[in-house]
């Protein structure tokens, strides 16, 4: 990636170098790869700028995303707009969250969200980064790229990309089919991008 194709993504340019480690590292050297990478990516972090969940809910927003954790107003009013709160109550007891305040400790970061102990324990091996002792490594861009490659890598969505199989790819980010429209609109985006870019720096096909 160039820092100009970056820009014109509104992406800032401090990512350049993250990202095109992440790419040699993870085998995403296609226009298709890459733009399906960047697109998804842009939709999960609110285009580069959010590299930390935001559990800054509401009563009602709490109820409609863990019914089964706030069954009723009075329980979900105890929690709203509490983040740390929130995170120990619908991530504890999970996702390798053993000890007190591991919710919050393993929150959502990175560009594909990584969360919980196992997922932080899992990447920390892959990549060679205590990420269990230092979570918050992964909000920075080197780590965040290539935390969000790893999980690209582990969930076969090179392949996915390469069949333009956005939906597929989608349900194995976030579990269903949530903001299709908009990851398939900047992955289109990304690919009007690299198309156009000067001849002599065309990424090989």
């Amino acid at each position: 990636m160039l820092e100009s194709q970056l820009l014109a993504l509104g992406i800032d340019p401090k990512w350049t170098e993250a990202l095109n480690n992440a790419f040699n590292k993870y085998q995403i050297n296609t226009p298709k790869r890459k733009a399906c990478f960047l697109g998804q990516c842009m939709h999960e972090s609110g285009g580069f700028k959010f590299m930390r969940e935001n559990l800054n809910y509401s009563a009602r927003a709490l109820m409609a995303t863990w019914p089964s954790r706030f069954p009723d107003a009075e329980t979900a009013e105890k929690y709203e707009r509490q983040p740390e709160k929130i995170a120990n109550k619908v991530y504890g007891g999970r996702m390798g969250n053993t000890e007190d305040g591991d919710g919050w400790k393993y929150i959502g970061r990175g560009l594909i969200q990584l969360t919980g102990k196992d997922n932080y324990a899992a990447a920390s091996e892959a990549l060679g980064e205590d990420l269990v002792s230092n979570p918050q490594l992964v909000e920075e861009p080197r780590v965040a790229a290539l935390t969000a490659g790893w999980f690209w890598n582990k969930r076969g969505l090179n392949e996915l990309a390469d069949q333009m199989d956005i939906a597929t790819m989608t349900r194995r980010i976030n579990g269903g089919n949530l903001g299709i429209a908009d990851r398939q609109e900047k992955i289109n985006k990304v690919l009007t991008i690299l198309s156009s870019q000067p001849n002599n720096q065309k990424d090989e096909y």
